[in-house]
């Protein structure tokens, strides 16, 4: 007699590839998950990928302004800084044209008092355990909160102080002696060129010469809009040699007073050619208060030096550039 599987051949044939199938469910319980393959970078490729992204978006930014040229100028010099308020009422300020739009790639945190005084840095992490740290703070006006938790937050980090106005430090560091140690003041004004007038003024490069730097990881200014003349008479020289900044990161306090928007676009995008990218800002709310119905012509910045080899932006232990001593994409140029 016939078996049924030689009377039914596709019975045969489909309970044969039920019983596979129940075998390979079974066995597929029973192994090992399949290997997740995660792309892995060294420090050096990390940050170089967090900076180059940073840099990709700040450039979408740069399009982004000059549509907003365009929509309330269209030339600049039809741009104001401060529109008023009447019909029809154009939606903006000087300060939307030059946002933060670039990402720190490491923690950014509030140093010193919150209102005035305080500074947003990036990274200090990447300072605290530098042998040669140096940072430069002009403008001291009797408030020397940064300045204290800077010195308090690190180790090896000196401070230089700079101001006419005042004869020392304010009393966050002036009062305690284990951060006075590593605080150095000096009644000099910081400026576009040296002069030995009413007060002492010196160029950046002066002072570093003076003290035998060659290099500043963090540099605080606050001069009351000379920064305009300053930062101009310190970045031409580094833009036509080429070098980038001696700086690692600046925070600047603007002031804006009796700027027009082309004059001050034009500064602006002088600092972005020498690689400076604000990835913080915020308005002093604290001047508006005590100059009830006046513009917002103060506001606080602080920037990151996206060219050279300096500890924001380089892994030094790993990277190295590659021939090129400005390895990150090439300064911007103006859109006119």
């Amino acid at each position: 007699m016939l078996s049924i599987f030689q009377r039914h051949p596709r019975y045969a044939l489909f309970s044969g590839v039920a019983l596979l199938v129940t075998f390979l469910l079974l066995a597929s319980q029973h192994a090992p998950p399949p290997a997740i393959v995660i792309d892995t970078f060294s420090p050096s490729e990390e940050l170089q990928r967090r900076l180059e992204y940073s840099e990709s978006a700040y450039r979408k930014m740069l399009r982004a302004r000059e549509d907003l040229i365009q929509k309330f100028g269209p030339a600049r010099d039809k741009v104001l800084m401060f529109p008023p308020d009447n019909e029809p009422w154009p939606p903006y300020t000087v300060w939307d044209f030059v946002p933060a739009a670039f990402n720190c790639p490491h923690p950014v945190e509030r140093i010193g008092a919150l209102g005035d005084g305080g500074k947003w840095v990036c990274g200090l992490q990447r300072v605290a355990p530098k042998p040669d740290c140096v940072v430069y703070s002009v403008g001291i006006n009797h408030e020397s909160s940064f300045e204290a938790e800077l010195l308090s937050r690190t180790s090896n980090c000196e401070v230089w102080g700079y101001d006419f106005s005042v004869e020392s430090f304010g009393p966050e560091v002036q009062d305690d002696p284990a951060l006075l140690s590593r605080a150095h003041f000096a009644p000099y004004g910081l400026a576009g060129t040296n002069s030995d007038g009413e007060h002492k003024m010196f160029t950046l490069q002066t002072l570093m010469a003076l003290n035998g730097h060659e290099h500043i990881d963090i540099l605080k200014i606050d001069i009351e809009s000379w920064e305009f003349e300053t930062l101009a008479s310190l970045v031409k020289p580094y833009l036509e040699s080429g070098e980038p900044l001696p700086f690692g990161q600046l925070q600047l306090e603007i002031h804006t007073w009796g700027k027009k928007f082309d004059e001050f676009l034009s500064w602006w995008e002088m600092l972005e050619a020498a690689g400076l990218r604000p990835f913080w800002t915020e308005p002093n709310l604290v001047y508006i208060n005590y100059n009830r119905g006046s513009d917002a012509d103060l506001a606080e910045y602080s920037f990151l030096n996206i060219l050279g080899d300096n500890v924001f932006i380089s892994e030094r232990e790993f990277y190295r550039p590659r021939g090129d001593a400005h390895p990150h994409p090439p300064p911007l140029a103006r859109h006119d």
